[in-house]
């Protein structure tokens, strides 16, 4: 499945870079924003491209290396990208983009992502799985009832967390929660008859809370936003596009932080939102939503 970038056009009038930038594109994923960016530049632009999935590193490491000057790819977590920029002898940057969609690229990466394939419970991002603290199977195997309702509740929303927690914590008495349809089985015997028969899977806030927590989605988030302003140069910018209410909160909050800090200012005091053209050809693009800070 091809990943499809959002809100492209609206990124690169965002960032309103110029020839001869240097742009930190922080969720490279298969390299859709960044390839776009270069072409609008007519390649005159370097790229320092940072991905936790090496196979998506590779693609987007031959799209985006043809499109502009000098692209750059790090193997490692956006929220270290002030590492990525002292390993590529590059103080500051023009401009820094985080795409937080999920790239649906991982689908096939055989990590317990899809709620419909059978696969292992790891849904982890980064290639060494030495460095994950904790997969989705340690989780529901290990974590008690309440801790496994908070992350439902708190990254996926779920209105019947509680239930679902619970019914985790029967099931692994008896047997370990080994792969992606054990869980899909524990969700669904858990919910009521007309959540299970929605258009939306029953599962889909399940799965999304325990990717979001194995990979330490929002507490990454939230370093890098402490870290950025002393990244960019004078006038340069931050793009961010979330997909997800908390995630958004944060951004929001933090960019009006710093613009009551006097430390920049919002591109645009409202969200950007896609058109409905872009949500009718990418019905993936519906909730998300662009931010972009300015530093003085």
């Amino acid at each position: 499945m091809a990943h499809i970038p959002v809100l492209v056009d609206e990124v690169i009038e965002g960032l309103a870079l110029s020839p001869g930038s240097v742009l930190m594109d922080g969720t490279l994923g298969e390299g859709g924003h960044s390839e776009a960016i270069a072409k609008a530049l007519c390649g005159d632009i370097t790229i320092i491209g940072i991905d936790r999935d090496e196979k998506s590193l590779k693609v987007a490491s031959k799209r985006v290396g043809n499109a502009a000057k000098k692209f750059i790819p790090w193997l490692g977590n956006f929220a270290d990208m002030d590492g990525a920029l002292k390993e590529a002898g590059v103080e500051k940057v023009h401009g820094i983009l985080l795409d937080l969609g999920w790239n649906s690229g991982q689908l096939e990466s055989g990590k317990g992502f899809s709620f419909r394939k059978n696969e292992p419970l790891l849904m982890t991002y980064d290639a060494d799985e030495t460095k994950v603290k904790f997969s989705a199977k340690d989780i529901v195997n290990g974590w008690d009832e309440e801790n496994i309702e908070t992350i439902l509740q708190s990254y996926g929303e779920e209105r019947f967390a509680g239930r679902i927690a619970k019914k985790i914590t029967e099931v692994r008495v008896g047997r370990p929660i080994e792969t992606t349809f054990d869980l899909v089985d524990i969700v669904k015997s858990a919910v009521p008859g007309f959540y299970r028969n929605r258009r939306i899977h029953p599962a889909t806030k399940t799965f999304q809370a325990l990717r979001m927590a194995v990979n330490e989605e929002l507490q990454s988030l939230e370093r890098i936003l402490e870290k950025f302003p002393n990244l960019l140069k004078p006038k340069g910018r931050m793009a961010v596009i979330t997909f997800h209410s908390l995630e958004a909160r944060i951004v929001k909050t933090r960019f009006r932080e710093l613009e009551q800090k006097a430390v920049g200012k919002l591109v645009n005091k409202k969200a950007i939102l896609p058109s409905r053209v872009e949500t009718l050809d990418n019905p993936r693009a519906r909730s998300a939503q662009l931010r972009v800070f300015e530093k003085v």
